[in-house]
């Protein structure tokens, strides 16, 4: 003992610390004491998993009486080179060993994440600094001795075991996470049939794969995925493209899952079937350790309305070598009445007017034969719709049967059913492209949805009031299916970008917010998820982001970050928000007590300004070489001239008419199809073939060569 008491003071305090063999605790009798329950050199590394040991201890739990150790929080400082930072994960070893019922030795751990960091001197004021410097900052006066300086950080929990009781943090040394670590300490251990990969959680040369489970992100017991963050720089499509395709290579369902995006903005979404270029060694190592493959989609599909022409479709992606991929979307009546809220203005929709188009709605929209409304035949499209009214207005003026006066028809005033019929008829100018008059429409593969089918919707080209019939006429028929098991899989992710313009947190009950709020709160029931992403998540609709159990943010802005829905956010995550790079986000999650940091790889498909650059857009064509392109699209050797033959000096609504009715209802031969079967009025023009056939205008084959 005297060998131990003779020793300089720091190396005795170093002996107790780490437990020497020359150290033992003595009693005030001078006698040592028993090791029960004291750290010593041959119980230390007892049973304990050697990856714990592979690192040397980069710190150690400090608590004072001014700053105690809590059950959620604690402090700990290290070396001036310690790679330790904000948001670094790190591990604490008790330097006690504890007994638990069995009499089984164990000592506590603990996981925790950094959310502060400080370093200071033994100063008291910084004169003292001033003046031991010679009053010269580039002075080569020194002091004589060296001050101190500690780096001293504050850390959340994460994870202790074992987790009863709760206690305080435990003083003990820090050690800096490994991958099993890291698997623990976010509970991913827990949930090793259901992970998603969504990035990598990386200190130093330490690159550990982060997961989502599953069922707190696609349902059942939690769903829905927000993103937020500044415009361009937050990556906010990339991580969306990046965690589809880590759903489409990881994720087991049975019923299966597709995918529907709109594309509301450029060329964003455009480009999913095209595989990623120049991707970096290290994104090429990323992809490895997280165990995916780098392609892109495989089973994509493009919708686009038509432009207002009705022959050019109004997107983007018009490329020849990309535009056979893309089908149109076309609606009518049937398709877009139920939805026809949308389209009217909030001061068209009083009582009188809900009545009446509840009466189309029961008694006139597609119903048999009824006289007494002036139905006399099925009313499918807007074109017997528009009959149908003028019928009506006849009746109303006093020139038919059943005349009811001026005044009212039906019990509905005259001034309500001219409103309706005027909004109801202007729908199809500004819709145009979207919105058709006759029945010949197309849609989406209802009840034929495939298992990691992507669907892609492009609506950038739409006016505002289009893209709100179309997103909401989409997920209501999603619900409505689902429900009823017709759809072709268990679940759909739906993605929704700019949110801020969709459910704006200022704006009054859209019909669209409304539609918006029923997937948040009740669409993991039927296997709706929403995705969805904005710049402002502040100015969002609190009850959408609320259900949202996965929540993303890339860099942001310091205006956003002080609004009240960040206030729980510790000061120096938000200072790091700022200055993010791209491909960095912060992640939290139901299984993550703490924000995370993680890094992700570009995702395996090609950027939108990639895809503008190799991919231009063709320019919009005339009406004929427009449906040249449109026939090509259906089958890629019908020739140019066969296709103008076939429509010269034909009326053009109805070549637009016979088009759609072919693309619906022909599997082959198409343009024969067309010519015979679908087109009611007949080219002026006859083909080369039949002009210069042997048997035409009577002469021979040998005539019409010496000619």
């Amino acid at each position: 003992m005297s060998e131990v008491m003779n020793m300089p003071k720091q190396k005795r305090f170093s002996e107790m610390r780490n437990g020497s063999e020359n150290f033992s605790p003595v009693s005030n009798s001078g006698k040592p004491q028993e090791n029960k329950g004291i750290v010593t050199s041959e119980n230390r590394n007892a049973n304990l998993h050697p990856t714990y040991y592979k690192k040397e201890p980069v710190g150690r739990v400090v608590a004072t009486e001014k700053c105690p150790n809590t059950a959620q929080s604690f402090s700990f400082w290290t070396n001036l080179d310690s790679p330790v930072g904000i948001g670094t994960i790190v591990k604490i070893e008790s330097d006690k060993i504890y007994l638990d019922k069995k009499n089984k030795e164990f000592k506590r751990t603990v996981y925790g994440i950094v959310t502060e960091g400080i370093s200071y001197t033994d100063l008291d004021s910084p004169l003292n600094d001033y003046i031991s410097s010679g009053y010269d900052p580039v002075s080569t006066h020194s002091a004589q001795t060296e001050r101190p300086e500690i780096r001293y950080y504050t850390a959340s929990v994460l994870k202790m075991e074992p987790e009863e009781p709760i206690q305080p943090v435990p003083i003990g040394n820090v050690f800096l996470a490994t991958d099993e670590c890291v698997q623990k300490s976010l509970r991913m251990d827990s949930y090793p049939n259901t992970q998603i990969p969504v990035g990598l959680y990386i200190n130093g040369d330490n690159h550990s794969p982060v997961y989502l489970d599953s069922n707190f992100l696609l349902g059942p017991e939690a769903a829905h995925l927000n993103v937020t963050g500044v415009s361009g720089l937050a990556t906010k499509t990339s991580i969306i493209e990046f965690l589809m395709a880590s759903i489409t290579q990881n994720y087991k369902c049975n019923g299966g899952v597709a995918t529907i995006l709109f594309n509301v903005k450029g060329y964003d979404l455009l480009f999913l079937d095209q595989p990623a270029e120049n991707l970096s060694a290290e994104e090429l190592k990323m992809y490895k350790t997280l165990n995916m493959e780098v392609k892109p989609f495989e089973n994509v599909k493009y919708y686009a309305p038509y432009r207002s022409d009705g022959v050019n479709l109004n997107t983007r992606r018009t490329n020849e070598a990309l535009v056979n991929d893309v089908s149109p979307l076309s609606w009518g009546l049937e398709e877009i009445f139920d939805h026809v809220q949308v389209l009217l203005n909030k001061d068209d929709i009083d009582a009188k007017a809900d009545a009446f188009l509840s009466l189309l709605k029961e008694n006139i929209i597609n119903k048999e034969k009824n006289p007494c409304y002036c139905v006399h035949k099925k009313i499918k499209n807007f074109n017997d719709l528009e009959e149908w009214f003028q019928l009506v207005n006849i009746q109303i003026e006093g020139e038919g049967e059943g005349s009811e006066g001026k005044t009212q028809w039906k019990g509905h005033a005259t001034a309500t059913i001219r409103k309706i019929y005027n909004r109801l008829m202007n729908i199809k100018t500004r819709c145009k492209g979207l919105v058709t008059n006759d029945s010949n429409t197309q849609d989406l593969p209802w009840g034929k949805f495939k298992d990691k089918g992507v669907y892609v919707v492009d609506i950038a080209g739409l006016i505002p009031l289009a893209q709100d019939l179309v997103f909401t006429r989409i997920v209501e028929e999603l619900k409505k299916r689902l429900e009823e098991k017709t759809l072709g899989v268990e679940k759909v992710v739906v993605f929704v970008d700019e949110l801020n313009k969709y459910a704006s947190s200022d704006l009054g009950n859209s019909y669209l917010k409304q539609t918006l709020l029923e997937i948040s709160e009740r669409g993991r029931y039927l296997g709706l998820i929403l995705f969805s992403a904005q710049q402002f998540k502040s100015q969002v609709h609190k009850r959408i982001v609320g259900n949202c159990g996965t929540s993303i943010y890339g860099r942001m802005d310091m205006d956003e970050l002080a609004s009240q829905g960040y206030s729980i956010m510790p000061q120096s995550i938000k200072a790091e928000l700022t200055v993010l790079e791209k491909g960095k986000l912060l992640i939290r999650h139901p299984h993550f007590n703490q924000y995370i940091f993680v890094k992700f790889p570009r995702p395996p498909v090609m950027t939108s300004q990639e895809g503008a650059k190799k991919f231009p857009p063709a320019q919009a064509m005339g009406f004929e070489d427009a449906m040249v392109r449109n026939f090509k699209r259906l089958d890629a050797k019908i020739k140019a001239n066969n296709v103008k033959d076939a429509i010269h000096d034909v009326d053009k609504e109805e070549v637009i008419r016979a088009f759609n009715e072919t693309e619906r209802k022909a599997k082959e031969n198409h343009l024969e199809y067309f010519k015979n079967r679908a087109l009611k009025q007949k080219a002026v023009r006859n083909t080369f073939e039949e002009t210069h056939s042997p048997c035409a205008g009577g002469a021979t084959i040998d005539d019409w060569l010496n000619d």
